[in-house]
């Protein structure tokens, strides 16, 4: 998901590295990755994201993941 963001591309990838290569190793399925993260996704804006602006934010994020997958 292309971004600006305060954090180093070295941080990102890093971080995105672990978690592929934690799905991969447990030879997760397509779907069951989209599950995970899927619910991953759920528990970070239900923890960290005042009530009242989870679900823009939501909106926010699936607008761009759909973006991204569009090219």
């Amino acid at each position: 998901m292309p971004q600006q963001s305060r954090y180093s591309d070295s941080d990102f990838e890093a971080l995105m590295n672990k978690v592929i290569l934690t799905l991969e190793e447990n030879n997760a399925t397509r779907d069951l990755q989209l599950m995970v993260l899927g619910n991953a996704i759920t528990h970070i804006l239900n923890t960290q994201v005042p009530a009242a602006s989870r679900k823009a934010i939501a909106e926010q994020f699936a607008s761009v993941l759909v973006k991204s997958v569009d090219g």
